[in-house]
């Protein structure tokens, strides 16, 4: 099943863009993923083709009208998830970016000036997310970030089908460390355990230096997933005990 994805901007010259290249420009390529970016311009109806109007009850800058969003999302809806790109939405996680790239792919409307017109949430199933607390030129990179983080996961893109079974954020922890050769640099070695060759104390030191990294840089995560903290995961575990029979 090809994850398909489609993303209404103002800017469809954007895509592919980043989108293109490596992993996800070549899975694009091979057909396990389709991109398709529409012009929310073309859903417009009067002679200049406008999709903003002033804000309602002043202030700067221009809104998305509603009937325009409304029209571009039911021209393309077919029981794909739809979900807004805006600084409002509720953070994007790695746990709901699994369950989209689960799926038959995604509906992305991104959003442009001061933002969209309320009532689109109201009168259309559409879920606002958020990549960050920061606020972007528009809702086009949000996108790119969005679609990126769920086409990695499809089957066969990342090769190794464990290969994000470690990885920051699946566990409720920052990922561990990595090295890599030369053994020394700048004074700095490889740390002893990882040329151990003991796969069960590797398996508890990367453990350890996760919750270490994650109660410095993330002490949230820690609290959402406290019990994620413990000990290692029970696969890691199972792995790891495998290599050293």
């Amino acid at each position: 099943m090809t994850f398909q994805a489609t993303v209404l901007t103002l800017y469809p010259e954007m895509f592919p863009g980043p989108l293109g290249m490596s992993l996800a420009g070549r899975a694009l390529v091979e057909g396990v993923w389709s991109l398709q970016a529409q012009n929310i311009r073309a859903s417009a109806t009067d002679k200049h083709r406008s999709v903003d109007d002033t804000p309602a009850g002043g202030g700067a800058g221009m809104v998305l009208r509603a009937d325009v969003l409304a029209a571009a999302l039911d021209s393309v809806a077919d029981g794909r998830p739809m979900l807004a790109m805006t600084p409002r939405g509720r953070p994007l996680i790695q746990a709901r970016v699994r369950e989209l790239a689960a799926g038959e792919g995604a509906i992305v409307l991104c959003g442009r000036f001061e933002g969209f017109d309320e009532r689109i949430f109201e009168a259309r199933e559409v879920e606002p997310v958020s990549i960050g607390d920061y606020v972007l030129s528009g809702g086009e990179l949000g996108a790119m970030v969005l679609l990126d983080a769920c086409v990695r996961l499809l089957p066969g893109v990342m090769g190794a089908a464990s290969s994000g079974e470690e990885e920051s954020f699946e566990q409720g922890l920052l990922e561990y460390p990595h090295y890599t050769r030369p053994f020394e640099w700048e004074g700095r070695t490889i740390p002893e355990v990882l040329r151990s060759g003991d796969h069960a104390r590797i398996a508890a030191w990367r453990h350890e230096q996760a919750v270490n990294d994650t109660r410095l840089r993330r002490p949230d995560l820690i609290e959402r997933h406290g019990g994620a903290s413990q000990a290692p995961p029970s696969g890691a575990r199972q792995r790891n005990e495998g290599k050293t029979k």
